[in-house]
């Protein structure tokens, strides 16, 4: 596998389909699509490919699926962007232009790329394919999301599929290891009472704040150039100033790229609940979704895949990208054994912040990029 070198009307179509793209990602940023609410905007995705004479169909997990040479080929490809955002709008989100960048929450993670796939889908719809090719704009894979998209693929598609590509994130990596992650709802519950009256009595905010300290008072798992990291990200829970808290909750969790230091994090959380459990405090744990590390995967066809989206980038986007660790739809295939590799068509910043901007020029390189890897698996 490589970075196949495009001709000169390739990169003049790619040139020329600037307009149309940009307009399309203006149009998809209109539409908001928080995990799990991707309706709209699926809805909009499938009618665009049939407008077009492709065939495209939304799952029961809000995939909307565009499938090119799946009946005539075992093998395939799954190419995939997703449509979610991790912000809980609902009306459609500000938008402006300023200084050559484009504004917008959720503009680059992961519009940009989604409308990139899009056009590219469409541009190759004719070409003659060396394997089967299925084009997915999948829902959930923000936080809470937990990949549901993109499982569902895997459970319908998985034997088959020989490599995964998934367009997210910006130009500058390829993020081609998986790290994983367990991510869960901690909940305490005691008597409670007035602060005055029933002083004494157990809080259940105290309770929390005791699990906290010993969360981060925990060394994390190494082994070899590993990453492990933890982190509490919301903490909620009382009603009053003058009311000792009878309910409160955190969101917890922990996330490493091997899977044995993960489940190692897994028995450290378990000991330190056991240590700390109280005869007067009920405490609560909710596991609210997992990523799985990379499974098994053949080094030779992985080492390809990554070369070539690296190489792509840096002859068509000026890029030299660092292949990286991440939590992605990549995930999911790495677990099982499918060689896989994510980068994406644009340069920007702020992402999963309501600042988030991307450089629309760079949208163009990006895409050359993109095509100079599907080629791959075209004639």
């Amino acid at each position: 596998m490589e970075a196949v070198r495009l001709s000169d009307a390739e990169l003049a179509d790619v040139k020329a389909m600037q307009g149309e793209t940009l307009a399309l990602l203006r149009a998809l940023c209109a539409i908001p699509a928080p995990s799990h609410h991707e309706e709209k905007r699926a809805a909009f995705i499938r009618d665009w490919f049939a407008q077009r004479g492709m065939p495209a169909e939304i799952d029961e997990a809000l995939n909307v699926r565009c499938p090119m040479g799946l009946d005539a080929h075992e093998d395939m490809v799954v190419v995939m962007a997703h449509t979610d955002t991790v912000f809980p709008d609902t009306e459609p989100m500000p938008m402006r232009e300023e200084n050559g960048r484009l504004y917008c929450p959720g503009v680059g993670d992961d519009t940009a790329n989604l409308a990139a796939m899009m056009m590219l889908a469409h541009y190759l719809k004719d070409r003659p394919l060396r394997c089967g090719v299925l084009f997915v704009a999948n829902s959930c894979e923000e936080g809470l999301g937990n990949l549901k998209g993109c499982k569902a693929i895997m459970r319908a598609f998985g034997p088959r599929v020989k490599a995964f590509l998934s367009l997210d994130g910006g130009m500058e990596n390829v993020c081609a290891r998986a790290v994983g992650s367990s991510r869960y709802r901690i909940t305490a519950t005691t008597k409670g009472g007035h602060s005055f009256a029933s002083f004494g009595n157990r809080n259940a905010i105290e309770v929390l704040a005791q699990l906290v300290t010993a969360f981060y008072g925990q060394s994390v798992p190494r082994r070899g150039d590993s990453l492990t990291t933890y982190n509490v990200g919301v903490i909620s829970g009382g009603t009053s100033v003058n009311t000792i808290a009878q309910r409160a909750e955190m969101l917890y969790e922990y996330r490493s790229d091997d899977a044995a230091c993960l489940s190692a994090m897994e028995r450290m959380m378990r000991r330190i609940l056991e240590s700390h459990a109280l005869p007067d405090a009920c405490v609560e744990v909710e596991l609210l979704g997992t990523r799985p590390c990379a499974g098994d995967v053949d080094p030779r066809a992985q080492r390809a895949l990554e070369t070539a989206c690296c190489d792509a980038l840096r002859r068509y986007a000026r890029q030299n990208p660092a292949v990286c660790s991440g939590s992605t739809d990549c995930n999911i295939p790495l677990s099982m054994g499918v060689p896989s590799a994510c980068f994406g068509v644009y340069i920007g910043d702020g992402e999963h912040t309501r600042e988030e901007w991307i450089d629309p020029a760079s949208v163009e390189d990006g895409m050359k990029a993109a095509l100079s890897v599907l080629k791959n698996w075209f004639d």
